[in-house]
Parts: C-alpha cells; structure tokens; sequence
C-alpha cells in the first residue's frame, strides 16, 4: 500500500538536499526541552550578520495522546502571538483537523486559518480556509499515487475577487531510492528536480527552474556525505557559481554544530562570501 506524501511534500528530499545544513549569514541557536509533564518548549534565536537584526521565538507544545489533540503556542520578538489545535485520527483514521490564529498587539491584526487534510492509500487531499474580513481564500489540494507514479494539484480561491489566484501541477515518481518531481505553477514557472540515494553515505540532487518568456534557466545540484553517524558534509552549487558549503556535527547527543559558507566563485576576490553558525541543544 502506497500513501502518497501532501502537495506541500512533493520533492522535499531534493529541496532538503538543497536547504538543510546552511544557514548563510545567520548565528543561530536552537533550544529544545520538554518537562515531566510532557510540555515541550522550543526557544530560538537568530541573528543576522549582515544587518545585526536579532529576532526570537519561544514556542510550546502539548499532546494529549489518548485524545490525538495538540496544543501549540507561539511568541517572536517581532510581537506576534500564535496559537494552533489540531485533532488527529479522532473523527476518521487520516483525518487531522487544525484551527490557528495568529494576533499582532501592537497593530490589533487578527488572522484565522482552518485546515483539513485526510490521507490514506493512493490519496492526500487537503483543504484550508485562510479567514479574512474582506473574504477567505480557499486553498485546496489533492495527491494520487499509484506503483510509485504521483500526481497533484493545488489550487487556491479568492473568494472576495469571485477568482481563481493559485493553479499549480505537479507529476512525479519514485522508485527506492530514486525520485522525480516535475511541477507548473500557473502556467508560467516550469520546474523539476532529481534526488538519488547513491548508498547509505551519499545522496545526490538536482534541481531546474525557468519562467515563461524567459531564456534564463536556473539549475542547480547539490550532495551530501555522511562522513560517520555523527558527521556529515553537504555542497550545492548553481548556475550563477554561488557555492554553499556545509559541515554538521553531533558533538554529543543532544548537542549539533552546523558551520556553513557561501563562496561567490565569479568575484572570489571580491568578498561579500557569507558563513554561518548555528547550535541546537535538545534535553
């Protein structure tokens, strides 16, 4: 039996290849810890190296396991307060249901979401309802999969304009440790990736992009390489000869260092070549 993964989901293994193990510009810190009574608290923190803007959050999370609900809360420095329920496998088995709302104290903003997604064998269908005063937009998407082809479509609806503002395709398929995600999006951004498990120390990507009307094509491949099962190394590369470089290790458990650079290959001598520092502590 095959489940297929959300629309959000197609391609995440290529794009992780591409995202996970950089942090560009950034020092950051990641603190996890969770109480006896089964509260988890994550509390992050970041500061750009470039501009000197340090931003922060403190988010809280609690599950009632014998009733598939979580209670999640979340704070930023930027003065937004978050707040999300969800329900899962209660009411139908692949059902989960979310409500979040988010509130800015300083400009009184209020902003609601309610989301749908149920998932089963050959099918991951989701639909959410982004609430406005003007008018809600409808977002929905649908997956089929089937001896390891997928399909989707996502769409989204303004209801306050009575028009179509999001119509997006995708096609993929998998095989083990192979996969391919082509999509469009409106009909005018065109683009494809490639991801390859090579063996259980290597894993390969590459990603193309372009836009109608346009002759530039972007592309890009990147790799990973797990030195131990503590440690790896990551490099991607594009067509405009941004390198990015990565090194991730698990200094103990608990406790993982990630140093990253970005490398201009065209003005080497230039500067403006980036690095990144990021902690997670988890207890």
């Amino acid at each position: 039996m095959f489940v297929p993964p959300s629309y959000a989901d197609l391609g995440k293994s290529s794009r992780d290849l591409f995202n996970k193990g950089y942090g560009f510009g950034l020092v950051k810190l990641d603190l996890k810890t969770k109480s006896s009574s089964g509260v988890e608290f994550t509390t992050s923190g970041t500061s750009n190296t470039d501009s000197g803007k340090a931003t922060g959050s403190l988010e809280t999370k609690y599950k009632m396991k014998d009733y598939g609900i979580t209670f999640t809360e979340k704070w930023t420095t930027e003065n937004t307060v978050a707040a999300e329920i969800s329900l899962e496998d209660k009411l139908a088995k692949g059902l989960k249901l979310t409500f979040d709302t988010t509130f800015v104290p300083n400009t009184g903003k209020k902003s609601g979401k309610l989301k749908t997604a149920y998932k089963r064998d050959y099918i991951n269908l989701g639909c959410d309802v982004d609430f406005d005063f003007v008018g809600p937009t409808i977002y929905s998407a649908a997956v089929f999969g089937y001896e390891g082809w997928i399909i989707g479509h996502q769409m989204a609806f303004d209801t306050a304009k009575s028009k179509l503002a999001q119509s997006n395709f995708s096609l993929g398929y998998r095989a083990g440790d192979f996969q391919l995600h082509t999509h469009v999006n409106d009909g005018a951004e065109f683009g494809g990736s490639i991801y390859q498990k090579v063996n259980n120390k290597v894993e390969t990507a590459v990603s193309l992009a372009w836009t109608a009307g346009s002759n530039n094509t972007r592309f890009g491949i990147a790799t990973k390489y797990q030195i131990d099962q503590d440690a790896y190394v990551s490099a991607k590369v594009n067509n405009s000869t941004l390198i990015g470089l990565g090194y991730t290790h698990t200094l103990r458990p608990g406790v993982k260092l990630t140093l990253s650079g970005l490398i201009d290959a065209k003005n080497i001598h230039a500067g403006g070549h980036k690095v990144g520092l990021s902690f997670e502590l988890e207890a």
